[in-house]
């Protein structure tokens, strides 16, 4: 499955489907390309849901993110984040890879969400055929998940499903910025 697109909602969807997976007993793993934070609402809510959904992330932690957490500072924009997430030197997208395709490789994933993996082939940090192959290696029984803007068409040709997400209206367009609970 892949929800892509430029709107909101795609790793919200993900989620629904993970919280629904998890609630039914199914074994969850989410991992984040590209995150770290550490101060996102699905990770308070992955604790409710142990030990069927865990969330991994994999990326630069935000400086202030224990002010964020706490909810006494905002989100500054300083980009340090994003400019270290796409440093290949980091290597945060292979290991994800690696740490996804090695817990698949168990057979005890029912349901695998790959958060953000378009922007980390479209950055050039993992190739789309180690993707492909990693998808063409999977267990039966499990489910995947690739959110992202900007997928790969040769992802979208291979999957069961495909959303588009796509904005008609948000806050954001109108000067409202990123809000704790909705947004992260």
């Amino acid at each position: 499955m892949i929800f892509t697109g430029d709107g909101k909602g795609k790793t919200t969807a993900a989620l629904g489907l993970a919280v629904g997976a998890a609630a039914n007993n199914q074994q969850v793993l989410i991992v984040q390309f590209l995150k770290g934070g550490g101060y996102t609402g699905e990770l308070f809510a992955a604790s409710y849901l142990k030990p069927f959904l865990t969330i991994k992330q994999f990326g630069f932690g935000c400086p202030i993110a224990t002010q964020l957490k706490s909810g006494e500072q905002l989100c500054n924009k300083c980009g340090v984040c994003f400019r270290e997430n796409r440093k290949s030197s980091n290597q945060f997208a292979p290991k994800a890879l690696a740490f996804a395709a090695e817990a698949l490789g168990t057979g005890k994933i029912d349901l695998l969400v790959m958060d953000e993996i378009s922007h980390a082939i479209r950055h050039q940090l993992i190739s789309k055929q180690a993707v492909l192959s990693m998808l063409s290696a999977r267990p039966t029984h499990s489910d995947i998940v690739l959110t992202g803007r900007n997928m790969p068409e040769e992802l979208i040709a291979i999957a069961d499903q495909v959303t588009v997400c796509q904005a008609v209206k948000h806050p954001m367009t109108h000067g409202i910025d990123a809000r704790r609970g909705t947004e992260y």
